[in-house]
């Protein structure tokens, strides 16, 4: 693995520290010490996820216009500046207003991460992908058991933490992305317009749409656990600090189940069926929810649950890759990146207004119908893929035999 995706590993994992000293917390700190409804917390992770599908457009765009470090540095700008006043001013209306101000800031940081990532590493495959979501798991592990032993006896700690982490990330990037930056010629890349919008082109961004609707049922049902669930826990009487360390063991499973990710997909090498495997994996994790009630249950159903993301997550960006056409590399990610913060953000609002008036048995029943969706999307994916490769494949001979004449 070339030595600048090591330095992309390092700066990711920090920055996702960091967020984990907040987003496992959001929904308990709205809830119980500013005493809003779980409905009206979902409104507000609806607004920072909102904020967050914008920066991923504006990072993904921005990608393509003046590169990764660039970007990465106007992204945390955003961010570091609202984590200081966050950890300053944390009542309801400074929180809503500064949650939304990260959510956009690590919008744009993030899809301009998984762009660089694919730029320096090209021939990498899933590879680089899945380097950068292994790191998003170092950062979850460490952050959510520091974060939760940290609020447990002050929110006002995890707040500070949170700007702190957030600020070396930004130092790191300012002293050492520069040169990866120079890695990333995006003026060298032709547009979709020079290329006379080809219909493969065309259907390539069709095919990314339905990428997308399966990738955002499955972030709605997963971001359950960052909300509904995690306030579910703590009315079944399980304290912050153990409701977090479920937190830890999806990081370090994802961190030590590598090896066995690694075999499984040295055999089933199609993203789209890793997909489909980690899907019917996310319907068992919330069918075994069905009857959960102590914190062993809630630990076996996210072992369960991570299994499937560890196929998931990284295949999806690496099917994004392979549809782009030259130029559009970053704008793709910040698509996909999008969808998936879409369904993050949709999640807390359509789970809270489901917990606030039904059992959450009702709420895990609906996520099990709503992940039969991804099935669907992967199918008519796959036979639009067949068409593009075959369209591709005509019109290189038909260029072959142009050239020819």
């Amino acid at each position: 693995m070339p030595k600048q995706i090591w330095l992309l590993i390092l700066a990711m994992a920090i920055n996702v520290t960091a967020a984990s000293f907040l987003w496992p917390l959001n929904m308990i700190y709205m809830h119980y010490e500013l005493g809003t409804t779980l409905a009206f917390a979902g409104v507000i992770l609806f607004l920072n996820q909102g904020a967050a599908i914008i920066g991923n457009l504006v990072g993904g765009t921005l990608f393509d216009k003046l590169g990764g470090y660039r970007t990465i540095l106007l992204g945390g700008a955003v961010t570091i500046v609202s984590a200081i006043t966050l950890s300053i001013f944390h009542s309801l209306i400074p929180y809503a207003i500064l949650l939304i101000c990260i959510g956009f800031g690590t919008g744009v940081v993030v899809p301009a991460m998984y762009a660089l990532a694919a730029s320096v590493w090209p021939e990498g495959g899933r590879r680089p992908f899945n380097a950068i979501y292994v790191a998003q798991n170092i950062g979850v592990a460490v952050g959510t058991a520091t974060g939760g032993l940290v609020a447990s006896y002050s929110f006002s700690y995890a707040f500070l933490s949170n700007a702190i982490l957030f600020s070396a990330f930004y130092f790191l990037v300012f002293f050492t992305f520069k040169p990866l930056g120079k890695k990333t010629d995006t003026s060298k890349y032709s547009t979709v317009a020079s290329q006379g919008f080809k219909i493969h082109n065309r259907k390539s961004f069709v095919a990314l749409i339905i990428l997308s609707i399966g990738f955002f049922i499955a972030w709605v049902a997963y971001v359950q656990w960052q909300s509904t669930i995690a306030t579910y826990t703590i009315d079944l009487g399980i304290p912050i600090d153990q409701y977090t360390w479920i937190w830890v063991i999806n990081g370090l499973l994802i961190i030590s189940g590598q090896p066995l990710i690694k075999l499984v997909t040295k055999y089933i090498t199609s993203p789209k069926v890793q997909i489909l495997l980690g899907n019917t994996i996310f319907i068992i994790s919330f069918s075994y929810l069905l009857q959960a009630g102590t914190f062993l249950d809630f630990a076996t159903g996210m072992v369960i649950l991570t299994l499937g993301e560890m196929l998931v997550w990284p295949a999806v960006p690496t099917i994004a890759a392979s549809l782009a056409p030259k130029g559009r590399e970053g704008f793709y990610q910040g698509m996909i990146n999008s969808v998936g913060t879409g369904g993050r953000m949709v999640g807390p609002l359509f789970g809270g207004l489901i917990a606030d008036h039904f059992p959450m048995v009702t709420l895990f029943g609906l996520l099990i119908i709503l992940l039969l969706v991804p099935y669907v999307s992967i199918f008519v994916l796959g036979k639009l893929q067949k068409r593009i490769e075959e369209e591709q494949k005509h019109y290189d001979e038909e260029l072959k035999e142009a050239s020819g004449n």
